[in-house]
């Protein structure tokens, strides 16, 4: 394993902008070295890791637990539900799904499959009417893809948003009138368009009638998940209600691969058997050679050459090509092709993709939680979810938030 790391590489392994590390630098905190041979900036990989270890214990927060009981039977209408991953999480954490809007056909018989009475809307967003909701659901949610607009004058209102889905979304949430919504993200909507998009977003929740609460990007490792995924969090309160939103507490364990597919605290069992993808033998005459917490770099030069070929002399340290997890540590982020070439994720000791079960171990679904379709629809679903323990956190958050609403509009 390589004794320094590029600002790329560990940016990758402590999941911290480069930005930030280059400020660390200028602080002290982490001192970079100059490689001898390409003279690039480079960092000692024992004084990363020391510091990922430290950034844990020393920013954030440690806590028994988010739960809280809910005070009512609280309602849920979900968009873009996928495969389920946020709908389980919030029903973990006791909201009930009153309906859930999907287009995908496999996802919608993968949410039949498991939850036979729930009322599952299959078919384009576009094509609903959700006025029979109207003040009658506690919360709207929704996985909305990342979109621009057309900017027609300087303040975005809805109208200008038509034809995204955030459109939808906000159409949807301006027919139901919850107290509170829930859209969520990927991180790049932060700098998508130079955050021309997010603010676009926030003006249309205010031009219907919500407060956006302070816009935070949630580190899954830190909600009881073996794996550096981030999703983030639009939260919108309705203006009548004077309660401010609460995101829920991070944990200070980090839960690694280790604990995803072997018997432990977040699982009763070793990982279930089952089908799973394979690479090609060219592929694994490669990562045969890849040790745990690996990858292209830790390959001889000649076939790093090979295997990289005009990528070879690029910028960037490429941290997911030919990338092998190690036990000890959380897995990168899964994405919908378990053995595209830039995003590898090799078992740690087997040289072979994750299995299906595998994957949704470390999306933390439950063991019983089954995925219809073909095995590439399956990790392709189990891919695209939101991890249902962020999702049962996020939940918590939400029942928390309920409870104080409705303590206040019925004081006894």
């Amino acid at each position: 394993m390589k004794d320094y790391l590029t600002l790329s590489e560990a940016s990758e392994l402590i999941g911290k902008s480069k930005e930030t590390l280059r400020r660390w630098d200028r602080e002290g905190k982490l001192t970079a070295v100059r490689e001898p041979i390409s003279n690039y900036r480079v960092y000692k990989r024992e004084q990363v890791e020391t510091l990922f270890a430290n950034f844990f214990s020393q920013e954030t927060e440690e806590t028994v637990s988010n739960y809280v009981e809910p005070l009512h039977d609280y309602t849920v209408l979900e968009l873009f539900a996928g495969a389920g991953g946020l709908a389980v999480g919030l029903e973990k954490a006791g909201l009930r799904c009153v309906a859930l809007n999907e287009i995908d056909k496999w996802a919608c018989q993968t949410l039949r499959k498991n939850r036979p009475k729930w009322n599952i809307l299959e078919g384009d967003i576009k094509d609903f009417d959700f006025t029979e909701y109207h003040n009658k659901v506690d919360v709207v949610t929704g996985g909305f893809p990342c979109q621009a607009f057309s900017y027609a004058g300087k303040k975005l209102g809805l109208a200008d948003a038509r034809g995204t889905l955030f459109y939808e979304f906000a159409r949807v949430v301006k027919e139901v009138n919850p107290p509170i919504c829930i859209g969520e993200n990927v991180r790049g909507l932060l700098s998508h368009d130079n955050g021309k998009t997010l603010n676009g977003m926030i003006s249309i929740l205010n031009e219907i009638g919500y407060n956006v609460a302070p816009i935070q990007v949630l580190k899954a490792i830190n909600y009881k998940v073996p794996q550096k995924r981030e999703r983030l969090i639009l939260v919108g309160v309705r203006k009548d209600i004077d309660i401010e939103y609460e995101y829920p507490k991070p944990f200070n364990k980090i839960y690694n691969l280790k604990d995803a597919l072997i018997k432990g605290e977040l699982y009763e069992t070793n990982v279930p058997k089952s089908p799973g993808a394979k690479y090609p033998q060219s592929k694994i005459a490669v990562l045969d050679l890849v040790p745990q917490k690996g990858y292209w770099r830790d390959l001889p030069i000649d076939i790093q050459k090979e295997f990289m070929g005009g990528s070879f002399y690029l910028g960037g340290g490429k941290t997911g090509i030919a990338r092998r997890i190690g036990w000890d540590e959380p897995c990168l982020t899964l994405t919908c092709s378990p053995a595209q070439k830039q995003t590898e994720r090799c078992h740690p000791e087997e040289t072979r993709p994750f299995t299906v079960r595998e994957y949704a171990r470390i999306q933390t679904f439950p063991d019983n939680w089954i995925f219809e379709g073909s095995m590439a629809q399956q990790y392709k679903q189990i891919g695209n979810a939101v991890p249902v323990n962020l999702g049962t956190e996020v939940g918590y958050s939400i029942v928390k938030f309920l409870n104080h609403y409705y303590k206040a509009s019925n004081p006894r």
